[in-house]
């Protein structure tokens, strides 16, 4: 009779427990991507349910490998890790997806500094700022902080500007003439991609991405093809060997369609000047897309073989890699990896 009771008795606590709400805070992924796909199963091999912006927050219900589980509105669905931040959900004190920020303010360092409506270049921009105006930072999210002062408020991506403590770098470019070489073009298609993408098109894309912010701080930028035509290896290395070159980036993706999950950005080097190069973008690539590293390779490549002045390869993703080959055609990506590429070549360029 005793046992019965003892049973009874844990019987009825299971039930109040349950019947409880437990007070513990889920860990929240917020993506980084758009257009990410949200499949059924932990895996490219299970189907795709529907696709994510960027910025979107949604609470985790489970994790299993290199993927996490989900809550969405009327189910649950898996995207891929990499391109997710975990985070415990903040308190009331803050915005959904919001952090405090150590920094007070923060010193626009270009005209014309686009403010969104929030933290992602998928939302709409609501000013202009001008070079010089000092903003007041509110919290940070991602890669993004809320700023305002008493006229202006938004959301300005962290890479565009720089804290009031910290030197500009603006006037390590002046003079510098960077050599960007798209790579393929025309009838050489090069790899090509899950969902038949060409990689001269996404190169091209980086290279254009990257010319527009490099002469927006005042540096002297050439590119080897400007349109979709085919130029020889001669030709191209010609081009940086005649000029006065800072720097020749040559710009490819991979592909490996045998392994659909390989992912990773690697440079190659082919002289010590270019060894140094590789160290800089590789690191600023790395930390600004927080991708994979793969780390730097000497190369036997005749665009830096027989290139004069300080070169690198990159091949910066795999387009063979369903999930890479989507967030590689999104403009916030491609930010991404030209503001890691132009955070090494500044380090490069201010020894």
């Amino acid at each position: 009779m005793h046992s019965r009771k003892i049973i009874l008795f844990l019987f009825i606590a299971v039930l109040f427990l349950l019947s409880e709400p437990f007070n513990v805070r889920a860990a929240e992924a917020t993506i980084n991507v758009s257009n990410l796909n949200v499949r059924s199963g932990p895996g490219t091999d299970y189907e795709s349910i529907g696709k994510l912006d960027s910025g979107q927050t949604f609470t985790v219900t489970g994790q299993e490998n290199d993927w996490v589980e989900i809550n969405l509105e009327d189910e649950t669905g898996w995207v891929a890790l990499e391109f997710v931040t975990l985070s415990e959900p903040q308190s009331n004190e803050t915005e959904e997806g919001e952090v405090h920020s150590d920094m007070d303010s923060i010193i626009i360092q270009h005209d014309n500094t686009q403010l969104r409506e929030g933290p992602s270049t998928d939302y709409a921009i609501v000013h202009f700022a001008e070079k010089d105006t000092k903003l007041e930072v509110i919290s940070a999210t991602n890669n993004w902080y809320e700023v305002a002062n008493d006229e202006i408020t938004g959301f300005v991506k962290k890479s565009l500007v720089e804290s009031k403590d910290t030197k500009s770098n603006s006037n390590i470019w002046k003079n510098k003439t960077i050599v960007i070489d798209a790579g393929h073009g025309g009838r050489d298609v090069g790899a090509i991609g899950a969902s038949e993408s060409y990689e001269k098109d996404i190169a091209y894309l980086t290279a254009h991405e990257l010319e527009k912010e490099l002469l927006a701080l005042g540096a002297n930028v050439l590119l080897t093809r400007k349109e979709d035509e085919f130029i020889s290896l001669a030709s191209r290395i010609t081009y940086s060997n005649i000029l006065d070159t800072d720097a020749f980036l040559s710009i490819h993706y991979n592909s490996i369609p045998e392994f659909p999950n390989v992912s990773g950005i690697e440079t190659f080097y082919y002289t010590d000047q270019g060894e140094n190069l590789a160290e800089k973008v590789q690191q600023g690539i790395i930390e600004e897309s927080g991708e994979r590293d793969r780390g730097i390779h000497e190369g036997d490549l005749y665009v830096i073989r027989q290139n004069l002045k300080p070169s690198v390869l990159l091949e910066l993703g795999f387009i063979s890699n369903p999930e890479k080959e989507a967030q590689l055609q999104t403009q916030t990506y491609q930010q991404q990896l030209v503001h890691g590429i132009m955070q090494g070549l500044a380090k490069y360029l201010a020894e």
